[in-house]
């Protein structure tokens, strides 16, 4: 059986993450966002939107496991992909990944949403009970 090891969220300004990439370009966007991301949200007609909602989830997820940003942990460590269904789901890598197999958790799902305003993001961590 599994139980709610953390729950985190997060809601960002659209038009901060349009400044961001307008302002640094590519390198904003190596450094927060994976190439399979990238390239989802460029194909997109509002893709500030997309970018920021992957921002927010990104968050969220660091929340839901309880580390935040810390020494160690690249916004790449986080990517967001989406079932066949279209429903978004997470993939976590390098030290984060090793951070939460430690805590036991074992799956984080994710509920994204942007209009053009605001993104949102919502993230759960499971764990085994033990």
């Amino acid at each position: 059986m599994q139980h709610v090891w953390g729950i985190g969220t997060d809601i960002i300004e659209c038009d901060r993450i349009r400044r961001m990439i307008e302002e640094h370009g590519d390198l904003f966007l190596s450094r927060v966002y994976t190439p399979r991301e990238i390239e989802y949200c460029q194909r997109r007609r509002y893709a500030q939107e997309h970018f920021a909602a992957r921002w927010a989830a990104k968050e969220a997820v660091l929340k839901a496991i309880g580390t935040g940003w810390r020494k160690g942990i690249a916004f790449t460590d986080i990517e967001v992909r989406h079932h066949p269904s279209g429903r978004p789901k997470v993939a976590i890598r390098g030290y984060l990944k090793k951070v939460a197999k430690a805590r036991g958790i074992t799956r984080i799902v994710l509920s994204i949403s942007h209009c053009r305003k605001f993104a949102t993001a919502v993230a759960i961590a499971f764990c085994q009970k033990h």
